[in-house]
């Protein structure tokens, strides 16, 4: 689709030079008309005016006052003033005030055509500026690390067929799985990969600037709405949105963001005209939108629009396959960070790793990473430099002939008996003394609950 003419609105109380006008800039843009500064505001607030011819001197508001209440309004739009003479002082005043250029109406038409154009460009740049603004995400730290795991290569099997379409997908799984990641990654193969990828964690706005923040909103919508300002939809234009967390969307935005996919328009925050988008919605939560859709959380019809191509994230605790190449890739990049030598990971500890349940996913594993890299002073990541609770098993893991609930009793004896060696500091007859049982009682439950070794290494006994 090609994209749309932009809007160029000539405010001119001269008949003859509004036509005159109008002739010479037809064919590039989509023209408006206006006697008067009175006529122009109308016309401001019902239409995307993208650009303005605007003469200086008219009966009753003249053209600086349509010129500051425009840039008010909409910084964007591009004013062009136009005037009878050549006066410094005016020209200087219309700059000042934010004014694009100033010329007299003894023009030449391709001078003209040339300055009209050169103000679209600065408006298209104004414009991708603040869209790159609004992008306030580490971009290096923003790489998606797959590995060999069945269920995520199943993912990029998919992403790889649907990534080059427009069509909407949503992103399931847990907090912390690397949802954000792998819609950077489908944006980088779509065909938006030129325009900007924005970012927007519903859950992370405070409930009252949601739908600014999304639709954006105009001077003096509501109280502090001291000048328009544009939304994450239509800063995203041309490009990719991601939406993440949309199951905490209120009801009543919801019919709002349904509306903007399904008609391609939206409205900002006190205004009274709608405004075009344009661009690919990535959707991502970790809420059952099907079963919040049944209970009314979730409106229906919205869930099946943006459930066309589902994807889901699985947790780490599925893809422990994956935990080798996720944990180097995290050692290589704080290194680099904390300007440190590479640093090692140990076959024992990643052994560990894997058998750790990773309950808040790869995020709770970077986390972890990076602390160990900023602690060592060796060059290696061994088995006991990982923190007590990672050597703790997790009740219901697979394996074993035990019950349930003696995984359960044995977790927790386990559990309470590795933290008061770390408060004796590993000294076995002090933990026993705080325990009040005997050392040899200690030292029964330690080899039954494989402790000795872990014990071991961080104090001899």
């Amino acid at each position: 689709m090609p994209p749309r003419p932009k809007t160029l609105l000539i405010v001119d109380d001269d008949e003859g030079m509004r036509e005159t006008l109008a002739a010479v800039t037809k064919r590039e843009y989509r023209v408006l008309v206006a006697a008067s500064a009175e006529d122009a505001l109308p016309l401001l607030r019902a239409e995307p005016v993208d650009l303005m011819l605007l003469d200086v001197r008219m009966p009753g508001m003249n053209g600086l006052e349509l010129l500051r209440l425009v840039k008010e309004q909409n910084s964007l739009v591009e004013v062009i003033m136009i005037s009878a003479v050549s006066e410094v002082e005016t020209a200087v005043q219309a700059m000042k005030q934010g004014a694009y250029h100033y010329i007299t109406k003894d023009f030449e038409y391709d001078a003209l055509r040339s300055l009209i154009a050169n103000a679209s460009e600065k408006q298209d740049l104004n414009r991708r500026v603040a869209t790159l603004a609004a992008q306030v995400d580490d971009l290096g730290n923003r790489e998606f690390v797959a590995g060999p795991s069945p269920s995520i290569r199943a993912v990029l099997d998919t992403v790889h067929k649907v990534a080059g379409l427009s069509t909407t997908i949503l992103i399931l799984g847990e907090s912390g799985t690397g949802k954000e990641l792998l819609a950077r990654m489908i944006h980088r193969e779509s065909s938006q990969r030129d325009g900007p990828f924005m970012p927007v964690n519903l859950s992370a706005i405070p409930a009252e600037l949601v739908e600014s923040a999304l639709f954006g909103h105009e001077k003096g919508a509501f109280t502090g709405a001291h000048r328009q300002q544009l939304g994450k939809f239509e800063l995203a234009s041309g490009g990719t949105l991601f939406l993440d967390e949309i199951g905490d969307l209120r009801l009543d935005l919801q019919s709002k963001l349904l509306r903007a996919i399904q008609e391609g328009e939206i409205e900002r925050v006190g205004g009274r005209k709608p405004v075009r988008t344009e661009f690919r919605l990535i959707c991502a939560t970790h809420v059952d939108l099907e079963r919040a859709a049944r209970e009314g959380r979730f409106r229906e019809d919205l869930y099946y629009r943006i459930n066309v191509i589902p994807l889901r994230m699985p947790p780490l605790r599925e893809r422990t396959e994956d935990l080798p190449e996720l944990v180097r890739f995290f050692v290589a990049r704080y290194s680099a960070r904390f300007r440190k030598p590479p640093v090692r990971v140990s076959n024992e500890a990643l052994g560990v790793l894997q058998r750790y349940r990773w309950p808040g996913n790869i995020r709770e594993l970077e986390n972890l990473v990076e602390r160990l890299v900023a602690m060592n002073e060796s060059g290696s990541i061994e088995d006991e430099d990982l923190p007590v609770d990672v050597h703790l098993p997790h009740v219901g893991s697979p394996g074993g002939d035990e019950s349930l609930l003696q995984q359960a009793m044995n977790a927790f004896e386990r559990t309470y008996i590795l933290r008061a060696l770390e408060r004796a500091d590993w000294n076995v007859s002090q933990a026993a003394r705080e325990l009040g049982i005997p050392l040899s009682t200690l030292k029964h439950k330690m080899g039954r609950l494989d402790i000795r070794e872990i014990a071991r290494r961080y104090r001899s006994f």
